[in-house]
């Protein structure tokens, strides 16, 4: 059988102030912190992922905390919303939340007979609670204050805004084996059958929109989840016979990965399920030590002496 896509594996984002990052992520939504690391190719900076309790694909947010970065744009060529699965009647409990944190959010609307609450992150990154009008059974996370009739599940969906989104789809479908689902005006939906969550990826057709700025509070790229490396390469194989540039396969410690520019302007990465968040820290302690790649272990007692505290 040949390997399939399956579904988001991770989105990376990038934020301003890290205390600030830190604390809406864990407090204010209820995500479990699962790793504190840093940015491999920028050692100064952390790389924070929150998801659930292992870390599951599907459910990881990270970010590069970028202290004096400038806001940056939403627009043509970027992930412009992340949609989180939430409970049926959670929103009266967060739009009270919002509330009291003082989170930018709008009233609650409707998309594809699904029910959605957009806010704003501390950074002014674009996500979005969604009720799913199919089952989502994955276990939330939860803390004493976001419980289990409220918390996230992981993603639902993520949107991309193109010029056209004619390329984007071909690889989504014709690469990826995703289908259009359902459209919208300039909204086309499109699912892969090989998940129950994190499945959507949305298109969002706008000719006339700006170009979009790649800063804070701004979408860097989104992972597609793979089973193992073999299924990585396969794929790799079929981007470049299409006349993409795959980078090589790359260790990123949790999860090895192979990234591409998408026709449309979005940067796409193929990330595997092995070896996994547990690969260097026990379940129980995830995200509570400051874990280094082998290669930037020597920096130890410098990074940990001039990253900011956050806890």
């Amino acid at each position: 059988m040949e390997p399939r896509i399956l579904g988001l594996h991770h989105v990376t984002a990038i934020a301003g102030n890290a205390k600030r990052n830190y604390d809406f992520y864990t407090n204010v939504l209820g995500l479990r912190f699962v790793k504190k690391t840093v940015n491999f190719d920028d050692p100064g900076t952390y790389h924070f992922y929150f998801g659930d309790e292992t870390g599951s694909a599907g459910t990881i947010l990270t970010f590069f905390p970028w202290e004096h970065i400038t806001p940056g744009r939403r627009g043509i060529g970027q992930a412009t919303e992340v949609g989180y699965s939430v409970p049926a009647g959670s929103f009266d409990f967060w739009m009270k939340r919002f509330e009291q944190h003082g989170v930018t959010y709008n009233k609650p609307s409707e998309k594809f007979g699904e029910q959605y609450l957009t806010f704003l992150d501390p950074d002014g990154l674009k996500l979005e609670l969604i009720v799913s009008k199919t089952e989502d059974t994955r276990k939330p996370w939860t803390t004493a204050e976001v419980g289990a009739d409220v918390a996230t599940k992981g993603f639902h969906t993520v949107t991309l805004t193109l010029a056209s989104i004619k390329a984007t789809a071909e690889i989504l479908t014709e690469v990826f084996g995703y289908t259009l689902l359902e459209s919208h005006v300039n909204r086309y939906r499109y699912v892969t059958d090989t998940v129950q969550g994190a499945a959507y990826i949305d298109l969002v057709e706008v000719p006339g929109e700006a170009r979009s700025v790649t800063a804070g509070g701004s979408v860097h790229h989104i992972a597609f989840r793979v089973k193992d490396d073999e299924a990585e390469l396969y794929f790799r194989k079929k981007l470049i016979e299409r006349g993409l540039q795959p980078t090589p396969q790359i260790d990123r410690d949790y999860f090895h990965s192979v990234y591409f520019r998408e026709p449309g302007g979005v940067l796409f990465e193929i990330a595997t399920e092995n070896p996994g968040f547990t690969v260097d820290e026990p379940l129980a302690e995830l995200g509570t030590n400051l874990m280094l790649p082998k290669q930037h272990e020597r920096l130890r007692s410098r990074l940990e002496a001039s990253l900011p505290p956050i806890g």
